[in-house]
């Protein structure tokens, strides 16, 4: 059975930097792509960064590129999110999913298996 599970949300700061993992188990991470989404309260569901499991190419969304980092271990079948400077239009439940190997996309609907997400809220 795929399950994900998302930790390291909470509240932070404006400024601060926060690490988003998620643990893979029913399956190993060469089995497909993976990504970070996002959703704030009344907004859809947003692509943040994706992460190719073949060569490791990734790609960001505009809003955080330069700012986050995508990576995964392979060894520990998780992958992870670095968030730095944080603003408090980054807050947001944030949730790993996966896609297809040759998909690198931040469209959430081209995602199928999800964690059940993690809280992130960035304030003063």
């Amino acid at each position: 059975q795929v399950q994900l599970v998302e930790s390291g949300g909470g509240l932070v700061q404006p400024g601060g930097s926060l690490r988003l993992s998620c643990v893979a188990s029913g399956f190993t991470l060469d089995s497909y792509n993976f990504g970070w989404l996002r959703q704030a309260p009344g907004k859809e569901r947003e692509g943040v960064s994706c992460i190719s499991t073949s060569d490791g190419s990734v790609v960001y969304a505009s809003s955080v590129r330069g700012r986050f980092t995508i990576s995964k271990d392979n060894a520990k079948n998780t992958v992870y999110l670095e968030m730095n400077d944080l603003k408090p239009e980054d807050t947001a439940v944030y949730y790993c999913a996966t896609t297809l190997p040759l998909q690198l996309t931040l469209k959430s609907g081209n995602y199928n298996h999800w964690g059940q997400g993690t809280q992130v809220t960035v304030s003063s």
